[in-house]
């Protein structure tokens, strides 16, 4: 799909995150969410509609297109591209980075992690549409903690797969480890419209290490989007402070998420 994006689907990439199908997602999930080993995580599969995942996938950007503002990171840890940048998105997918960062996909993961007052990275710094081609690959690790524009901890990833038809034989699974580094407990295939959300921590182990064997032109396609709180975690509540006004104290600020959380059960029949 190019820019001439219709008005319908234009107001569809804008609005699809009011459906209240979101908020009962949110809400089933959660508790998995929780209790998944080996930290906080959830893949949940056939994540948007199927007219606005065909927009987006459609409008992915060509990591062989010079006009796109590409990034790369090439080292010993990794082979990848990537675009920061929206400006350099096309319309479809720069309206879906807009919906990422909105007020309802913030409640929607508030309400699935169960960590309040999240922050949304408008920057999308280490994030925003990803390619990996044939041989490329990005070893096991632990994400930064720190976004130093927005003076907020990193606290959930956000992972959106966007490659159609992709082929177990062409590897680029995501890979979970636990804690102490000593075995994998996950390996999740990158199959499209599949979102993966995990807790970010240090002991967050993750990575795609097995380098792809995708033919020439085929290219695992990732929107990655971080999020962010302004401070690292609940027990920061019990270091030294001076007036100390905790969000529980806002009825206005903690009846937001009440209130998504409320759709989920109006929508349900």
């Amino acid at each position: 799909m190019t820019d001439n994006t219709s008005t319908l689907m234009r107001e569809r990439l804008v609005t699809f995150m009011d459906d209240d199908r979101f908020a009962r997602m949110a809400v089933q999930r959660r508790d998995e969410f929780r209790n998944a080993d080996p930290f906080p995580h959830a893949v949940i599969d056939d994540f948007l509609p199927d007219d606005v995942v065909a927009a987006v996938a459609d409008a992915y950007p060509d990591p062989n297109d010079a006009s796109v503002k590409w990034k790369t990171h090439s080292n010993a840890n990794v082979m990848r591209k990537f675009v920061e940048d929206t400006g350099s998105m096309s319309l479809p997918l720069r309206l879906f980075a807009n919906a990422v960062i909105s007020k309802q996909f913030l409640l929607f993961l508030e309400t699935l992690s169960g960590i309040d007052c999240l922050l949304a990275d408008p920057y999308f710094i280490g994030g925003g549409a990803m390619a990996t081609g044939t041989g490329e690959f990005l070893k096991i690790h632990a994400d930064f903690n720190w976004h130093h524009k927005l003076q907020a901890h990193r606290r959930l990833n956000a992972l959106l797969y966007l490659a159609p038809d992709w082929k177990p034989e062409w590897g680029g699974n995501l890979e979970l480890w636990s804690k102490d580094m000593t075995r994998k407990v996950h390996s999740i295939e990158p199959k499209f419209n599949r979102l993966i959300v995990f807790e970010v921590a240090d002991d967050s182990n993750h990575g795609q290490p097995e380098p792809l064997k995708t033919p020439p032109g085929i290219y695992r396609r990732v929107f990655s989007a971080f999020y962010y709180t302004a401070r690292k975690d609940d027990a920061e509540w019990n270091a030294p402070h001076f007036t100390l006004y905790k969000p529980e104290n806002s009825p206005y600020s903690m009846n937001l998420r009440a209130d998504y959380e409320k759709t989920a059960k109006e929508g349900a029949h």
